[in-house]
């Protein structure tokens, strides 16, 4: 697992929908936990993509994603998505991700974004953004 200074903690309930016939989180599930952690994150330090979109012309886009299976998820889990910023630069965000049942890694996330502009062409940070972001370094 993954450490740094500052993390943000999401927790969420694992509901049927997100399970297969023998209960378990489809793997592709996965995903949406760790963008809706990222997401709660982007409210947190004072934003929203409707408010990124519309004020400063961004979108936060995923660019790469890898991911680690551990262990699986089962339906109704009580899980943590833990989320902190590994590295900030002018159009990139760097993030780890990991899921945990109780103190247990479940599965381990790594994903680039990008930020672009309303026509899809990459687009700077602004600074005030990039500040609050590194805040989870």
């Amino acid at each position: 697992m993954v450490s740094a200074i500052k993390k943000f903690f999401f927790e969420t309930k694992v509901y049927y929908e997100d399970t297969d016939a023998g209960g378990i989180v489809y793997y592709a599930n996965y995903l949406k936990y760790f963008e809706r952690a990222r997401t709660e994150l982007i409210y947190s330090i004072g934003y929203n993509h409707k408010e990124l979109n519309d004020k400063l012309e961004i979108k936060i886009v995923v660019h790469k994603f890898t991911i680690t299976y551990k262990k699986p998820i089962l339906f109704e889990d009580k899980i943590i998505v833990e989320s902190f910023v590994k590295n900030v630069s002018n159009l990139r965000i760097e993030m780890a991700q990991n899921i945990l049942r109780d103190d247990e890694v479940l599965a381990e996330a790594m994903v680039e974004l990008v930020t672009i502009d309303n026509f899809g062409k990459p687009k700077i940070i602004p600074e005030e953004l990039k500040a609050k972001l590194s805040s989870y370094i």
